[in-house]
C-alpha cells in the first residue's frame, strides 16, 4: 500500500493540521500512531509504577498490622518483612519484563493506536493487532472519505477499529504529564489514566490543544 497515496486522499478529504494529524468532516481531529514496543519503554514504565504503589500499599498495611500485633519489636524483624516484600517484587518484577517481551511479540513489536481528539475529550482506540501503519492508514482513508457522505460511519468506524478503548474527558483530567523524549503525554483522571501518542511533527499541536482544555488539571 502506498502510504503517500493513502494520506493525500486523507487530505482531500479533511483538513491537514500537521502532518500526521486531520480535522475530518464531522469535526474531530484523527491520527494513527505506531508505538514501538521496545524502543519506547513507556508502557513498561506505567506497569513497573502500578506494581510500585502496589507492593508499597501492601507492606505499608503489613507494616501497620505487625507493629500494632506486636510482632515488630527489633530492626531484625523490620528486615525480615522488608526482605520478603524485596524477593517479591524482583520475582514480579522478572515475570513482567517477560510477559511484556512475550506481548510485545505478539503484536510484532508494534502497538497501533488510532486518536480521535475533540474539544471535551480525547479517545485512545487500540487497532487491530494484525495491522501495520500503512494498513492503519488506509482504514482511516476509508473511514473519513465514507463519514463525509455517510454520519453513521462513525459509529460502524470506530466498532470495526476499536479493540481497547480509553476516552478521557477533558473537564476531569486532574494532571497532565508531557514526555516529549517518549512521545507521550500522560492524561490522568481519579480512577482512569490514558496516554496519548504523537510524533513530533504532531507534538506540540496535541500538547498544546489537550492543555488549553484541561484546565483543572495539574501538569507536569
Amino acid at each position: 500500500m502506498d502510504m503517500n497515496k493513502e494520506t493525500k486522499q486523507l487530505e482531500r478529504q479533511g483538513e491537514s493540521v500537521s502532518e500526521n494529524i486531520w480535522l475530518c468532516p464531522d469535526g474531530v481531529y484523527r491520527w494513527v500512531y505506531e508505538y514501538d514496543m521496545l524502543r519506547n519503554p513507556g508502557i513498561m514504565v506505567t506497569v513497573w509504577k502500578v506494581l510500585g504503589i502496589s507492593f508499597g500499599a501492601v507492606f505499608l498495611f503489613n507494616l501497620i498490622v505487625s507493629l500494632f500485633g506486636g510482632d515488630l519489636k527489633t530492626m531484625d524483624d523490620l528486615w525480615g518483612i522488608g526482605k520478603l516484600f524485596l524477593i517479591l517484587a524482583g520475582i514480579f518484577l522478572v515475570l513482567s519484563v517477560v510477559s511484556y517481551i512475550i506481548l510485545a511479540a505478539l503484536y510484532g513489536w508494534k502497538y497501533q493506536v488510532l486518536f480521535e481528539m475533540t474539544d471535551e475529550y480525547v479517545k485512545h482506540i487500540q487497532m487491530p493487532k494484525q495491522f501495520k501503519k500503512a494498513e492503519a492508514i488506509g482504514w482511516l482513508t476509508a473511514f473519513v472519505g465514507a463519514l463525509a457522505h455517510k454520519p453513521y460511519m462513525v459509529a460502524l468506524g470506530s466498532n470495526v477499529a476499536a479493540r481497547n478503548t480509553s476516552t478521557s474527558e477533558f473537564k476531569n483530567v486532574e494532571i497532565v504529564k508531557v514526555r516529549r523524549k517518549r512521545h507521550t503525554i500522560h492524561v490522568n483522571q481519579l480512577l482512569d489514566k490514558n496516554q496519548v501518542y504523537a510524533e513530533d511533527a504532531d507534538f506540540d499541536f496535541v500538547e498544546k490543544y489537550i492543555l488549553d482544555r484541561c484546565v483543572k488539571a495539574k501538569v507536569k
